[in-house]
């Protein structure tokens, strides 16, 4: 039974297939594509198990030949029928990652079948469009001709056999996925951050959003820049409801908007739960015509980036209550900021990560940030460690931001030093989370970690939002004992008198073997007596 850090190195064993053929960024692509495949096959063939016994197969191979039988038999259709109701797609038994794993121990492997494979799952429900379209079989990076690029496929297809996808339980599959990007993150850089947020600022941002709201059951949860999704999924920990939870998503890579429905179906979530889009979230607003307010609001978006800022945004909904002004064409963090505002419910809760430049910069971003400030939008400003993100090493920042409270008070939370050093990054652990949102929900002041500042200290601070404004983190000088200080110097000048006369006295024994040596040595007795 491959769990835990079993199956992560069986799957980082894939990966050692690729590695060298392409850079982490592409061939994450490939090995997710192929683990996917794996879990909807093997899933499948379980399924197929127990329609026909009414109970789980010891093996795969089991389910496999009882599939191979069933399909042979007159009540194959009705199967196919069942099948297709409950997993939204069917394979032929010689489609199976079973069968294709066979083939290539047999030596007789062809990547037409697995394209095969590929092709009926995306057929077979608007689920599925365009699932695997990233994983070219066919493509040059897996070799230099036809039989090199099938032996890659073929070596990865063999490595994932490892895989046990019938005993894994409880989130075991959808916690090695994403230490998987998590890995691949670490290697692709400044790529990386379009689809991952690592766990420490994942857990404050979804525990921060989700708080007050954790029993409600078909919560809806939403993220503009959903990157693999990871975020979204990370409610799933903290809801009394989990199954019940609605994510609205969207992304503008297709690759990894992929990756995040992928994501999905591996965490369990259930088709009619998942309301995912592929499209750019600043250009086009979604969604518009459904659920268009939500209880949690999550982001990452990408920082500091660059957006059209024209002028028919100005009367654009989300931006229109800022006196005309809009986030700058180099600086796009506001856009996205009152994108996902505007979509959260009256009763929910924001929390988003940006720059520290959103909590100070002026022009039209400071009217901006005054016009929440003087709305009460603001909640909270948390600062968070720096190198915690893979696609940036500057520090950032979260803001917590609400539609309706009592008061205009923010609190400030200086969590800058709550972190480990681990490898290339900043690690913040459970206990680092955990005093982070003990000083969130205790809400008051802690003398060099928080502030909660009234809208008077705000106004005061010409609505400058820099966290060293109001944590100050400086640490006193120690007192200086001038007594102790000038009993040490003079016992330092004695020690140096009474080493100076030892000195001087050995140079007056010495005997000298001619009259350069002679001459150095009395120019030094010299100097030492002006001492």
């Amino acid at each position: 039974m491959a769990e835990g850090k079993d199956l992560l190195q069986v799957l980082w064993s894939g990966a050692d297939v690729l590695r060298g053929k392409m850079d982490a960024n592409e061939y994450k692509t490939y090995l997710l594509g192929l683990v996917f495949y794996k879990y909807l096959s093997d899933s499948y063939l379980v399924k197929v198990y127990d329609l026909l016994e009414d109970k789980n197969p010891d093996s795969l191979e089991e389910a496999q030949r009882a599939y191979e039988e069933a399909m042979g038999s007159d009540d194959a259709e009705d199967l196919l029928s069942e099948i297709k109701e409950s997993k939204y797609y069917t394979l032929d038994p010689d489609m199976t990652y079973v069968s294709i794993l066979n083939a290539v121990k047999n030596n007789s492997f062809n990547r037409e079948k697995l394209q095969a494979a590929f092709n009926r799952i995306e057929a077979s429900d608007a689920l599925f469009n365009g699932l695997f379209a990233d994983v070219d079989l066919y493509s040059n990076r897996l070799g230099a001709n036809d039989q090199k690029q099938s032996a890659t496929i073929a070596e990865v297809i063999r490595v994932l056999e490892g895989v046990d996808m019938i005993h894994t339980k409880g989130d075991v599959l959808g916690n090695a996925y994403e230490y998987l990007i998590g890995q691949f993150a670490s290697e692709t850089g400044k790529k990386a951050g379009e689809f991952y947020t690592p766990h420490g600022p994942a857990q404050i941002l979804c525990r921060i959003a989700i708080s007050g709201q954790e029993g409600k059951r078909g919560l809806q949860v939403y993220d503009p820049c959903m990157g693999s999704g990871s975020l979204m999924l990370s409610c799933r920990n903290y809801s009394k409801e989990p199954d019940y939870i609605q994510y609205y998503g969207q992304e503008l890579m297709p690759s990894t908007y992929n990756l995040a429905r992928m994501n999905m179906f591996l965490h369990g979530v259930l088709p009619e739960n998942q309301h995912l889009r592929n499209g750019d979230t600043l250009d086009a607003d979604w969604p518009v015509d459904e659920e268009t307010e939500f209880d949690v609001v999550t982001m990452n978006p990408p920082y500091s980036a660059h957006w059209s800022a024209a002028e028919g945004f100005k009367q654009d909904e989300r931006f229109m209550d800022y006196g005309g002004k809009l986030a700058p064409k180099s600086k796009a963090d506001y856009a996205f900021l009152l994108h996902g505002f505007y979509h959260l419910k009256q009763t929910g809760a924001m929390a988003i990560v940006l720059p520290h430049g959103v909590l100070f910069r002026g022009a039209a971003e400071g009217y901006i940030r005054e016009t929440l400030l003087k709305n009460g939008s603001i909640d909270a400003v948390i600062g968070l460690p720096s190198n915690m993100f893979y696609n940036t090493s500057i520090p950032t920042c979260i803001l917590v931001l609400k539609k309706y409270r009592k008061g205009r008070d923010v609190l400030f939370i200086d969590a800058s030093r709550l972190y480990e050093k681990e490898k290339k990054q900043n690690v913040m652990h459970e206990e680092h989370i955990d005093r982070v949102l003990e000083l969130y929900h205790a809400r008051e002041t802690v003398d060099k970690v928080s502030y909660l500042a009234s809208f008077e200290d705000i106004r005061a601070n010409d609505y400058n939002l820099n966290i060293p404004r109001y944590v100050d983190t400086s640490e006193e000088e120690p007192e200086v004992d001038l007594k102790q200080l000038s009993r040490s110097i003079r016992e330092t000048d004695r020690a140096i008198k009474a080493g100076n006369e030892a000195l001087l006295e050995m140079l007056g024994e010495l005997t000298f073997a001619n009259p350069e040596t002679k001459d150095a040595i009395e120019e030094l007795i010299g100097v030492l007596k002006e001492v």
